[in-house]
């Protein structure tokens, strides 16, 4: 019983965090950076959707700090105003459990 506890106790404290940090931001930013620029078959660009299109267009408006995706919390201002770079940041946070 006391072994069922522990391991509870320690898959509790060792799952994934369902809070984005700063770091989780940083990488996915820099993974959408690296995937617009040089798509690979590791890295492969992610296909946008239409969302990320309007999206895109609404962030070269200045409408970027509405968005009704909460995968692209923390994504680069700049990288708003791309599609692609908004789907490849939305896969890297999907990846990463958000």
């Amino acid at each position: 019983m006391t072994l069922i506890i522990a391991a509870l106790l320690l898959a509790a404290s060792t799952g994934a965090s369902s809070v984005p940090t700063a770091e989780n931001f940083a990488a996915c930013n820099a993974e959408a950076r690296d995937a617009v620029k040089r798509p690979t078959a590791d890295s492969p660009a992610a296909s946008p959707i239409m969302k990320d299109s309007q999206r895109a267009d609404e962030a070269r408006r200045g409408d970027a700090s509405r968005t009704d995706d909460a995968q692209l919390t923390g994504i680069d201002p700049d990288g708003a105003k791309n599609p692609a770079y908004q789907a490849a940041y939305r896969s890297c946070m999907r990846k990463s459990g958000f």
